[in-house]
């Protein structure tokens, strides 16, 4: 978990109390919602939550997308969800872009826990009265959506065993599939959708043993390999993975907030200290140094507290 600084004494009401203080008056005091939000962790914000609405009878989600805008609003709506109807909501708005970021779908199925996916899929389900299958069948075609479903669709084994018998096995299979005259994406997609990351893992090692390099090299071009390798880099490694998407996000000519955002906010209670750590080692200049050197105003105010890095 991240570095954040919890309050001596909590307490949802008066948080629910004083959010609303600040959604009063002429103007929105946005830096009192961040210095509340932004410190509060899952359960407390869970509690806040349910205070507002036995309060004010007003979800608080509501009453913050009616105060914020743009950036900030996002991000603190996004924060503010429970993590399963937050990944929902990131999935479902990814399929209706006319350019889908299928980096979010593929986050979501390949570094969530078993348990954690089945639970964005529930909570997609009762939020859009479709499974998320149904709607990544219907958003996405060809091979893109043969994978995508099968990654979506898989129930993993969560532990550390593998057979070492088998990754040499499938780390042959896949060289012939992928690299082979004629490719053929079922056994790529049967052996991606149904292995553990433990074993996954075992494969690729295997794999770069035997042929001398990593099993993404020398992939050819197209959306539906670039696709197939970030499915395979969020299984072999999601925090380097992770601590790329943000370098893609701080160092483009035009920043991705989206992108920034939805790592933040995801990790911030899972790997995100670690993550940090690895953006340092890569890039020579912090996640925090970076962050306050691209941004201004209260979103940078925001993401600076996710990071742990403001001084409240």
């Amino acid at each position: 978990m991240t570095t954040i600084i919890w309050p001596k004494q909590f307490s949802p009401v008066e948080d629910a109390e004083n959010i609303k203080k600040a959604c009063q008056g002429w103007g929105t005091d946005e830096k009192a919602i961040i210095s509340i939000l932004g410190h509060r962790n899952l359960f407390q914000r869970k509690l806040v939550r349910l205070a507002f609405q036995e309060i004010y009878h007003q979800d608080l989600l509501q009453q913050l997308k009616c105060e914020l805008s743009g950036n900030l609003e996002r991000a603190i709506s996004l924060w503010t969800l429970d993590p399963a109807d937050r990944d929902a909501v990131l999935a479902n708005e990814t399929l209706q872009k006319s350019d889908p970021d299928y980096r979010v779908i593929i986050e979501i199925a390949c570094i969530r826990s078993p348990e954690d996916l089945l639970a964005v899929k529930r909570a997609y389900k009762f939020r859009y009265k479709h499974s998320l299958e149904e709607d990544l069948a219907s958003f996405t075609t060809a091979d893109i959506r043969k994978l995508l479903v099968g990654v979506t669709s898989a129930y993993r084994y969560d532990g550390n065993e593998f057979d070492e018998t088998v990754a040499q096995s499938e780390a042959s299979t896949l060289h012939q599939e992928i690299h082979g005259k004629a490719f053929n994406n079922e056994e790529v997609i049967r052996i991606l959708s149904t292995r553990s990351q433990a074993q996954l893992n075992a494969t690729f090692n295997i794999y770069k043993d035997i042929y001398g390099h990593s099993i993404t090299k020398g992939f050819p071009g197209g959306d539906y390999f670039s696709t197939l390798r970030t499915v395979i880099r969020c299984i072999r490694d999601p925090k380097k993975y992770f601590a790329k998407v943000l370098r893609s996000a701080i160092n483009l000519e035009e920043t991705n907030e989206d992108a920034l955002s939805r790592v933040i906010v995801t990790r911030a209670e899972k790997d995100l200290k670690d993550i940090k750590e690895l953006y340092l080692k890569r890039n020579n200049i912090s996640v925090d140094e970076a962050v306050a050197r691209e941004w201004s105003g209260d979103y940078k105010t925001f993401i600076l507290a996710l990071l742990g890095a403001d001084q409240n």
